[in-house]
């Protein structure tokens, strides 16, 4: 099993993630941090911290979805894990974490693509940002077998605390590098989970010490550029949802905009940046991630051999 960190410019935050790492009851078998080309010397602190990690250096920000496709193909490629256990910086795992998700998988009675964790703030609230989507209309069978290990199921997740099994990685691919940020995690665990099972275990719990309480939708300014472009291009070419998926989702999406620009207080700001993302996302599919995450050297092959493997190269 080796997890994998995100990092970018939050060194104090990473180091206490790595501080969480280190205190699992259920030791990792390696930890992959992968440096996204921070300015804050977050490398430095990774390589300095006892717990060792093995730090994976980008030349070029490529966003949380390309470090997370990055990380996850170094860990299948080169460590050869099972298990990939995934964060951003900000996370903070409790020490029975990861402990947890394992012993959810494996009382589970059949074999989970992948396993997340209950996300809580700083104050211990459950937070808004990263609350998993059930699977609509499980089925009686589905449901009891989730009750029995004391999980539910899912339809998708957030990649704060999120256990992915390599198998899946192999069969389904990388997460959309082209992402760069938002709803990344989404359609990379829904395409995961279109037809596999995904649990949510409340029992193992992380701390996403954001700086303020609050899901995306409050007010996120430039940043909904990537909410539109992004979710359009979910909704209109991936492979993580059938027509009855699509329609669902996107009424939801829609419902969820219009409370996001009502709320706004610079809704100028905001439309012109949807405005822009509608425009991109109209323009084409997102561009391949061995495309996105080639020039990187080692990891730039790491990833284009994974995403070959699932016949997405």
């Amino acid at each position: 099993m080796v997890a994998v960190v995100v990092a970018y410019n939050r060194r104090d935050l990473l180091r206490q993630s790595l501080d969480g790492l280190i205190a699992q009851n259920h030791a990792c078998d390696a930890v992959v941090v992968v440096d996204n080309a921070s300015t804050d010397g977050s490398g430095d602190v990774a390589r300095a911290h006892s717990l060792s990690p093995d730090v994976v250096t980008l030349s070029r920000n490529t966003g949380g979805a390309g470090g997370f496709a990055a990380g996850i193909a170094h860990a299948v490629r080169t460590h050869g894990a099972d298990l990939v256990w995934i964060m951003d910086d900000d996370t903070v795992p409790t020490p029975t974490a990861l402990a947890e998700l394992l012993e959810a998988r494996a009382a589970y009675p059949g074999e989970p693509a992948l396993l997340a964790s209950r996300v809580v703030w700083h104050d211990g609230r459950d937070h808004p940002m990263n609350t998993p989507r059930e699977r609509p209309g499980v089925s009686g069978e589905l449901a009891v077998k989730a009750r029995a290990v004391q999980a539910t199921q899912l339809r998708s997740a957030s990649f704060v605390s999120l256990l992915v099994d390599a198998r899946a990685v192999r069969a389904h691919g990388l997460p959309e590098a082209a992402y760069f940020l938002w709803n990344d995690d989404f359609e990379y665990t829904a395409r995961l989970l279109r037809r596999r099972v995904g649990l949510y275990v409340p029992a193992s719990v992380v701390r996403h010490l954001t700086k303020t309480f609050g899901s995306t939708d409050a007010d996120p300014g430039e940043r909904f550029y990537f909410e539109v472009r992004n979710k359009l291009w979910l909704l209109t070419g991936s492979r993580a949802f059938g027509l009855a998926g699509r329609l669902l989702y996107g009424a939801s999406t829609l419902r969820r905009w219009v409370r996001t620009v009502a709320r706004s207080e610079d809704r100028g700001q905001l439309l012109r940046a949807g405005a822009r993302g509608l425009r991109d996302a109209l323009r084409g599919r997102p561009t391949p991630t061995t495309e996105v995450l080639a020039g990187l050297g080692a990891v730039s092959a790491e990833v284009a051999a994974v995403e070959r493997g699932a016949g997405r190269g």
